[in-house]
């Protein structure tokens, strides 16, 4: 294993969505905004869309951590996942009522949505709100976004009861652009798009994602060797991610450092890419900003800067 050749703790390019390795690229800084603003405000629904592989599921993860962390935030929230969209409609109220451990029995809707609105006036009732994700929301069905939409009836007459993310790939903003979508679409207060890294986010992406791994002295990705790295991945960081594992495995089996330009070329061609034309990174659409949100944009990024801070304290310690 290359850890200790690398003087290394754990893996640094896990394709696992694990927040500590979140690197808070300027894209991912403004959608984690977007996010945490949507729920701190409790706006109702956010949406974070994006290329295969840019991130989303693991910046999804890092708000919901932020926003269930006692030491990060006052009033912890309630939250659930929602990673199976092809259910039924029924199908998705009961696997709702069961991540939010909501005891009621099945087959009654009626019983099992006033089950869920009490959960949500309770979670109310403690200064917190109530957060569902739902991932690759992108293959929902028009007949389950209908059934999503409807949650928001469940609302009290002065705020959102539930907050929610729909997080997936690009397709998912034509899909909610439909006419037919246009309710749910006016409820969307947050939006966000991911795109690749360019060449000088990916640097930093790569070391920091080594120094949380436990790396102390320099990377063993030198510049050229990085430059190669973005040529292939085009900046998608789980491309990224896994060109880089696969270099430090090749490195080690030859007892080779610093990581020179052949050994990423080799990488890149095991995977398939090398000569791949996967063309340029553009620029994702900022999320939409708002007088409200920018009032609550100082707490927010007071939560995103307390996380790092942690990090970077728990990256120091012997």
């Amino acid at each position: 294993m290359y850890l200790e050749y690398f003087n290394l703790n754990e893996e640094p390019f896990r394709l696992t969505p694990d927040p500590r390795f979140l690197h808070l690229a300027e894209p991912h800084r403004d959608a984690l905004r977007t996010l945490l603003q949507t729920v701190v405000m409790r706006k109702g629904f956010a949406v974070c869309a994006g290329p295969v592989g840019t991130g989303k599921s693991t910046l999804v993860h890092a708000a919901i951590h932020i926003l269930t962390d006692r030491t990060l935030a006052k009033s912890p929230i309630a939250s659930a996942m929602i990673v199976n969209p092809l259910l039924s409609r029924n199908e998705f109220l009961e696997a709702l009522l069961e991540e939010f451990e909501v005891s009621c029995p099945a087959g009654n809707k009626q019983r099992q949505l006033l089950a869920l609105q009490q959960m949500l006036l309770e979670v109310q009732g403690r200064g917190s709100t109530t957060v569902l994700v739902i991932d690759e929301a992108h293959l929902l069905s028009m007949d389950l976004l209908e059934e999503i939409r409807l949650l928001s009836n469940l609302d009290s007459y002065r705020e959102k009861l539930l907050q929610v993310i729909l997080c997936g790939q690009s397709e998912l903003l034509p899909l909610l652009a439909r006419p037919e979508m246009a309710a749910l679409r006016q409820r969307i207060a947050g939006q966000c798009v991911l795109r690749p890294l360019t060449l000088a986010e990916m640097r930093s992406y790569v070391i920091e994602r080594l120094y949380v791994a436990g790396l102390k002295g320099s990377s063993p990705f030198p510049g050229l060797a990085l430059e190669l790295i973005h040529h292939f991945s085009q900046g998608v960081p789980r491309l990224i991610n896994l060109i880089c594992a696969d270099a430090l495995a090749l490195a080690f089996e030859s007892k080779r450092k610093p990581i020179e330009p052949d050994i990423i070329q080799e990488a890149a061609a095991a995977l398939g890419l090398a000569g791949a034309s996967l063309g340029k990174p553009t620029n994702g659409s900022r999320p939409r900003s708002s007088p409200e949100a920018q009032v609550a944009a100082s707490a927010v990024d007071t939560l995103i800067d307390a996380m790092r801070e942690g990090r970077t304290i728990a990256r120091s310690e012997p």
